[in-house]
């Protein structure tokens, strides 16, 4: 039996822990996962129904950091059913690690594919920041979302961590944040995606029809989901596109940017240690663009303007 062979026998199971008499009729895998394996499978049910799905296996480096992380995000994804967020709905989780060999969740398959070349990018900015607005209204002291961990921030998590990449200037970054990380947040706790950029989000005829890959997300201030998807516009529209967005967000969720040179220094400190596989994900994406070079730069530029806007 081939490997292919193999990983169709393995979801096949999958398929029937969910429902015995389903048949799996196909897979394919879903390109663009750094932090999971997704593979979308069409299932036939015994009333003759066919339905696409999406299974998740979150990476081994995942699991290492966060055990939890499938059933925490199967469990988020519940929770968000009730809200206004389009998010993929949970069919099934499975942590026996007896169809599959990691943990992994089953969910809905949106219909459509993330957008990276807008025609309209003005359009695409105000609908990316709208609906990141609205996943911070979702309130961080929610006792429903208690399970979820406490955002912090990369400078923290990353110490002890030795990065010899000079060119993305981590250890002045880490310096300065050190020495000036603001006390106290300036903002409520909401809930925050984790990884907020174009890739993540499901466009359809133009409309932003889903969010997924919710395996990061975290409770903290808003500002630090912010700061990430600002460098990730600047990466695929440039500087223009980041304040334009960041614009749009602050229109529609008034937030204290106050900190926000803070949090885009933590930001930048994100691909650290993986920019070259971040880079690899554009290609996927039709962006082929996008390399590690112009993202080396790119990631300079947003440094710069942080650094410029504290003074530094």
């Amino acid at each position: 039996m081939g490997l292919d062979d193999r990983r169709f026998a393995d979801l096949s199971r999958l398929v029937r822990l969910i429902d015995a008499r389903a048949t799996l009729r196909r897979t394919w895998p879903l390109k663009g996962g750094i932090s999971s394996r997704m593979t979308a499978i069409e299932v036939a049910f015994e009333d003759g129904r066919m339905r696409r799905m999406v299974v998740r296996q979150p990476s081994d480096e995942t699991i290492r950091r966060h055990p939890r992380a499938a059933a925490d995000e199967f469990k988020l994804l519940q929770i968000l059913q009730s809200t206004a967020i389009p998010a993929p709905a949970p069919y099934h989780l499975d942590e026996s690690r007896e169809s599959l060999a990691t943990p992994c969740l089953v969910i809905e398959y949106i219909d459509g594919a993330p957008e990276s070349s807008p025609t309209d990018v003005s359009d695409f900015i105000a609908q990316f920041a709208a609906r990141l607005a609205e996943i911070h209204r979702i309130d961080g002291v929610d006792v429903r979302l208690a399970f979820l961990p406490k955002h912090s921030p990369c400078f923290v998590e990353q110490r002890g961590r030795a990065v010899t990449d000079a060119a993305l200037n981590v250890k002045r970054i880490r310096e300065v944040l050190e020495a000036t990380w603001p006390a106290d947040s300036r903002n409520r706790l909401a809930l925050l995606h984790g990884d907020y950029w174009p890739g993540n989000v499901v466009w359809k005829d133009g409309q932003l029809r889903g969010v997924i890959d919710w395996e990061e997300a975290r409770i903290g201030d808003p500002i630090a989901d912010l700061a990430t998807s600002r460098l990730d516009i600047l990466w695929a529209f440039g500087i223009d596109a980041m304040i334009e967005f960041t614009d749009c967000y602050q229109a529609s969720a008034p937030i204290d940017l106050t900190d926000l040179p803070y949090w885009d220094l933590d930001a930048a400190l994100r691909p650290a240690f993986n920019i070259a596989q971040w880079a690899s994900a554009y290609p996927d994406l039709g962006r082929s663009d996008i390399t590690e070079t112009t993202m080396r730069a790119g990631h300079a530029l947003f440094v710069s303007q942080a650094f410029e806007a504290l003074s530094i």
